[in-house]
């Protein structure tokens, strides 16, 4: 019982309280041990999935923006396909960080999430420049196609083989009037997209490559921040 008063199993004693109310609401009034022994079950599996869904895995200490976390939260619903994801990741001797490394069934792919201010269009100037209002987004670009360049030589080199890693710009805020618009080698789209982006491409990696990537670029990424 001890351990359970530690604060990082605060979720565990709300469970538990969960299903003993769960319990008594069914069981008493139906004079059932049983029924209320089934609520309590179902109502602790309700948490875990529910807790599942919405708890980040990003630290709190490293949340840069709200934007990271809607993308993660879609991310998320992409691992029951087969889909595994990095988290603030930066690369030896800089300070630049891939937001989120993804590596699935379609390929690798470097999306950077953008929280921009609503009130300020964003438009594109002959499928080379992209503007946020009066400003002009080219060292943006610029840097998620570094990053993404740098992520592809890392993880190429400790596997031995060439990896390619699409990089992207996912955009919170304005409204952005394209679907998916690929400007200086770097696809741009609105931030809820980014499953769709991510998933409508044909496959191209094993479950075996996939996991064999991720793994490398576990170890070539330095988490950026350390875990809890």
């Amino acid at each position: 019982m001890a351990l359970l008063q530690q604060p990082k199993y605060r979720h565990l004693r709300v469970r538990a309280l969960i299903a003993v109310g769960a319990a008594f609401l069914v069981g008493i009034p139906m004079w059932s041990w049983r029924l209320g022994l089934v609520a309590a079950i179902i109502a602790a599996i309700a948490d875990t999935v529910y807790r599942a869904r919405t708890t980040s895995t990003i630290g709190p200490w490293r949340r840069a923006s709200a934007a990271e976390r809607r993308t993660e939260a879609q991310l998320k619903k992409l691992e029951r396909n087969g889909y595994l994801t990095l988290h603030a990741r930066g690369f030896p001797d800089s300070d630049a960080q891939v937001d989120h490394l993804v590596v699935g069934p379609t390929g690798v792919y470097a999306v950077d999430s953008e929280n921009w201010d609503k009130r300020l269009p964003v438009r594109v100037q002959s499928h080379r420049k992209l503007f946020h209002g009066p400003f002009n987004q080219k060292p943006r670009l610029d840097e998620a196609r570094w990053e993404a360049s740098q992520a592809s030589e890392l993880i190429g080199k400790a596997l031995g083989r060439e990896i390619a890693v699409v990089p992207s710009l996912a955009i919170y805020g304005p409204a952005i009037p394209w679907k998916i618009l690929n400007i200086r080698e770097v696809d741009v789209f609105d931030g809820s997209r980014v499953r769709k982006w991510i998933t409508n491409r044909e496959r191209s990696l094993t479950e075996d490559e996939v996991e064999a990537i991720y793994a490398a670029a576990e170890q070539v990424l330095p988490a950026r921040y350390p875990e809890s």
